[in-house]
């Protein structure tokens, strides 16, 4: 099933390249209306980040859209799980995000989902891409112009987001007494995130919360933990919370600085939310040292491909419910129908005050084992079997290491990447092979 457009997250890449210029944006709007009309649908909710070229997309979008007969509500800068949610509740067929999540402000992208909240089918993304191969044209519904779609913009959309985001705390026990930072990418969760923990009791001290359109995701944010875990010393916080640029991935720092990824979150919603759970999904980048605690603790656990999609679907083929990636994205199929950084951290925390214990004494016994990993920037299309020299080497390693280590190498679904990492319970064999093995990455591909 080769798609010719959409990546593993929707579509993603530089502005003014491939799909994501003004013309092409238009096209794909139109594209989208068209399959959505020949199935009977008609209302799109449109939500962005806070980039500065999401206003052109967004009127681009809006543009094709109505061409094609399609009504569209207007959302504004929104996170991209608040688009998931509002999709819902408006009875929408579609809801798109435009945004680049953790990219810089010169990537943008487009993301889909279908009416449930949730990521659209392969099936629906096939359909898309065929139509936008087809001549643009004006239906002949369309001649008459009362058909054509009509827009209008949601005034309440944040406060329907915070609503919605405060009651997935659990806990009739609020967070008073919690001193959280709360770092937002300079993202679209920079008015709403700081209301939801604000109106749930915790002290908050805000920082990222000022885009300019260029500022999303630089020096800040999950991507750039260093100024956070800075103003959590300096205000002796109790802990900060890292959204990126679109709001579906949280990293969380302790009071000492103690970084914890999405890895270290999963452990602790598994070890103690979901009673009846009986498994969890990592991906095949989560650490083997909490793939061990999580059975230790009695919890199957499935690596899936990396993705958050695809542990969307390993989680929806067990009847699961909790799954996450190291990157931060965590998904509580229970709480939302995507990953959500917002209302990932609501569970943690709502952990915290059932225990009475902090982020480190949750994470007591668990030893994770050292990683290294190297983002290899290519021009060429990665194809690991196709070099010789690398393989031999990857051999090597699993003849030398086997059932005490791992390689993974693989291709990013939405950068021109290849990332290698190597996982060893001694840290001089993670950082001797990484940078072998990244540097025949790199001479074979870039």
């Amino acid at each position: 099933m080769n798609k010719k457009y959409f990546g593993t997250d929707g579509i993603r890449c530089r502005v003014g390249q491939g799909l994501m210029t003004p013309d092409q944006v238009l096209k794909l709007g139109w594209a989208t209306g068209r399959v959505l009309k020949a199935r009977g649908a008609s209302k799109v909710l449109i939500g962005k980040d806070t980039r500065i070229s999401g206003y052109m997309f967004e009127s681009a979008l809006e543009a094709g859209l109505i061409y094609a007969g399609v009504d569209v509500l207007l959302l504004g800068p929104m996170p991209t799980p608040a688009v998931a949610y509002l999709t819902r509740t408006f009875h929408a067929d579609i809801g798109i995000v435009i945004s680049a999540s953790h990219n810089p402000h010169y990537d943008n992208g487009i993301k889909f989902f279908n009416e449930s909240g949730l990521k659209i089918s392969d099936e629906m993304e096939l359909a898309i891409e065929a139509a936008f191969d087809e001549p643009m044209l004006i239906d002949s519904q369309l001649d008459e112009l009362a058909a054509l779609g009509r827009a209008q913009r949601v005034s309440d959309a944040p406060g329907r987001y915070i609503e919605y985001c405060k009651s997935t705390y659990p806990l009739s026990e609020k967070l008073d007494g919690l001193h959280l930072v709360i770092d937002c990418a300079h993202g679209a969760t920079y008015h709403v995130a700081p209301h939801v923990f604000e109106e749930l009791g915790a002290k908050v001290t805000t920082m990222g919360d000022k885009p300019n359109g260029l500022n999303i995701n630089q020096g800040c944010g999950a991507t750039d933990l260093a100024a956070l875990i800075e103003k959590v010393k300096q205000e002796k916080a109790d802990l900060g919370i890292a959204l990126d640029g679109d709001g579906d991935r949280l990293m969380m720092i302790d009071s000492s600085g103690r970084v914890l990824d999405g890895d270290d979150l999963l452990y602790i919603l598994a070890s103690h939310t979901y009673d009846e759970q009986t498994g969890v999904v990592g991906t095949l980048m989560t650490n083997l040292g909490i793939e061990n605690a999580l059975k230790k603790q009695g919890l199957e656990f499935i690596r899936a491909n990396v993705g958050d999609r695809y542990v969307m679907q390993e989680l929806k083929q067990r009847g699961w419910l909790l799954g996450a990636e190291g990157s931060g994205h965590i998904l509580c199929l229970d709480k939302s129908s995507t990953g959500d950084g917002i209302v990932a951290a609501l569970q943690v925390l709502s952990v915290m005050q059932l225990t009475g214990k902090s982020l480190s004494k949750l994470l007591e016994g668990v030893e994770k084992y050292p990683m290294g990993l190297v983002n290899v920037k290519v021009v060429k299309p990665f194809d690991l079997n196709s070099d010789i020299e690398l393989v031999k080497a990857i051999d090597a390693f699993n003849a030398d290491y086997a059932g005490q280590a791992r390689v993974l190498i693989r291709a990013s679904g939405t950068e021109p990447v290849v990332r290698v990492m190597v996982e060893a319970a001694d840290q001089e064999v993670v950082t001797n092979y990484v940078e072998k093995l990244a540097g025949l990455v790199g001479k074979a591909f870039s």
